[in-house]
């Protein structure tokens, strides 16, 4: 069933030649998606399909504006250089009515973009230089997009990254106690709320005023950068699903809280987490050193807070889904979320601990 339904999805938008093969690509928490090869003319053209998940995206098309209106964008900005944009940013698929997404007969929505050759994507990586790159990448998504109007983007996902609803709503879920978990969860509910104030540090300059509102990707895992094979360069970034108005250090601290763990975020072992500083070191040097003239100087100053920033909220999300019965992220078995919750909590206050030197070192480079 999966065979033929992606190869109706490839008909509809009008992927040349003939089937070939497919594997589930299994890195993400949130779509399902695929990477499907087609034969044209002998050679073997790969392409990435996607079911999005509609509960979390409730609004798929302007999801789809978003991302068309952001690559687009960036595709000027690259042809500006002299140097050709199609390694380096994202080329989405279209139907033969022009759209950039299709609905099927059960209304799921699927999309699809053409595979970057000779490119690989890393889950993780104890490689400086792929760090670095990561950083480098990011970096120059945010360059390109400094001077489009975020306020124009759709929210896609409200208040994704306001931590102060994050943390009301967790705690009303735990008061409710729907499936009878909060007890699994103390030691950490004790943590977020011992720690309100440091949380939602960057909510608060916010509301204040004190940093600005600019386009960002708000999922900047290492493994949504694609990278040259042959030179491990960053070349495009990718899953631009929550492309809308942010903090610099959300995109940040987010790839440091998944790039810079020494360990998987969802590590059952508890001693194995770390955030290594020399992993936090090479991804701010690549991209403080590429974004550092587009920001101001209270964002500079507090970039290094994003990191503690996302960690805390990651163990507010995985613990509210938890709590509510598992109905947000994909798991991998029944108490995936609890492990999460954990694993972040730990990374955590391991960060706190390390945040005089974060700072440090993120100020080295501005």
């Amino acid at each position: 069933m999966t065979h033929l339904k992606l190869k109706e999805v490839c008909e509809k938008f009008a992927v040349e030649g003939e089937f070939h093969s497919f594997e589930q690509i299994k890195s993400g928490n949130i779509n399902q998606t695929y990477l499907v090869n087609y034969i044209r003319d002998g050679i073997k053209k790969p392409y990435i399909i996607q079911q999005v998940n509609t509960y979390v995206f409730k609004n798929p098309e302007q999801v789809m504006n978003n991302i068309a209106a952001v690559t687009e964008h960036i595709r000027k900005k690259i042809k500006e250089t002299g140097i050709s944009a199609k390694r380096y940013v994202l080329h989405y698929l279209h139907t033969t009515e022009g759209k950039s997404y299709w609905y099927d007969s059960e209304n799921k929505f699927w999309r699809g973009y053409r595979f970057i050759d000779e490119s690989v994507t890393y889950d993780a990586s104890d490689d400086l230089n792929v760090m670095e790159q990561a950083g480098i990448g990011f970096g120059r998504f945010q360059k390109y997009l400094a001077d489009f109007d975020a306020s124009v983007l759709y929210e896609s996902i409200p208040d994704f990254h306001n931590t102060e609803k994050r943390f009301d709503r967790l705690f009303r879920v735990a008061s409710e106690d729907p499936m009878n978990r909060a007890k699994d969860v103390k030691k950490e509910l004790d943590y977020l709320e011992s720690h309100r104030e440091l949380s939602l540090s960057l909510c608060n300059m916010l509301k204040n005023g004190e940093l600005p509102l600019r386009v960002t990707h708000n999922d900047t895992k290492i493994n949504n950068v694609i990278f040259d094979k042959a030179t491990n360069q960053s070349l495009a970034v990718i899953d631009l699903d929550t492309v809308m108005p942010g903090l610099c250090a959300y995109d940040f601290g987010d790839a440091i809280r998944f790039g810079a763990n020494d360990t998987i975020e969802d590590d059952p072992d508890l001693s194995n987490i770390n955030l290594n500083l020399e992993k936090f070191e090479a991804y701010t040097k690549g991209f403080i050193g590429t974004i550092r003239d587009s920001l101001t100087k209270k964002e500079l100053e507090t970039m290094y807070l994003g990191a503690y920033v996302m960690t805390v909220e990651l163990v507010a999300r995985f613990m509210t889904d938890y709590l509510e019965g598992d109905v947000y992220f994909k798991l991998n078995y029944p108490e995936h979320n609890l492990i999460r919750t954990r694993a972040q909590d730990a990374l955590a206050r391991d960060m706190e601990n390390k945040l005089d030197k974060m700072s440090n070192i993120v100020s080295r480079y501005y």
